[in-house]
């Protein structure tokens, strides 16, 4: 009974393979965008305010992380959860892949959304004529962006404590 349930719950790691590969739809949604804006600014380019040309020059760097958040997730995920990765010989292979266990793709998760966080704020900023007319909406988005930046720097530093005491362990067993 205990092998069988065992066995079950081994096997049940493939319910996220589809999960994975729905990510890649996602991925292809978004460079569906990302190629209708830079379709805009390349035939509006001529017509627009620089300020304006800024922001969705912002926006097509925000896709291009989220995008690469969605790749980070989807492999290094599904390698981590589900199967290693075959990769033929000669062929192309990320650098990372295989290199991030699930406490290094958190961070990096973390380290991506803080990048985002920062564009959007950046984006409100120029956004915004006077202060005084969003003084409550941009306070908020700094809080949520600080917050961001917090949680960040406390999962790198949990990480690192974690890192070192096991370290320490290992090396106590070893003397």
């Amino acid at each position: 009974m205990e092998k069988t349930i065992e066995k079950l719950l081994f096997a049940s790691r493939w319910i996220l393979a589809p999960v994975y590969l729905g990510m890649s739809l996602a991925l292809v949604a978004l460079g569906i965008k990302f190629f209708q804006e830079l379709y805009h600014l390349i035939t509006d380019v001529a017509f627009m305010a620089e300020a304006d040309m800024v922001l969705l020059l912002l926006a097509l760097v925000d896709m291009v992380l989220v995008g690469s958040l969605i790749v980070m997730v989807m492999f290094s995920g599904y390698e981590n959860f589900v199967s290693a990765l075959d990769v033929e010989e000669g062929a192309e292979k990320l650098s990372w892949l295989g290199k991030l266990d699930a406490n290094s793709l958190k961070l990096k998760v973390a380290s991506s959304i803080v990048a985002i966080s920062s564009i959007h704020l950046l984006r409100a900023f120029m956004e915004t004529p006077t202060l005084a007319e969003k003084g409550d909406t941009l306070m908020w988005y700094v809080i949520i962006h600080l917050t961001f930046v917090v949680s960040a720097v406390m999962m790198g530093v949990l990480d690192r404590i974690t890192a070192k005491s096991h370290g320490s362990h290992d090396h106590e067993g070893e003397a």
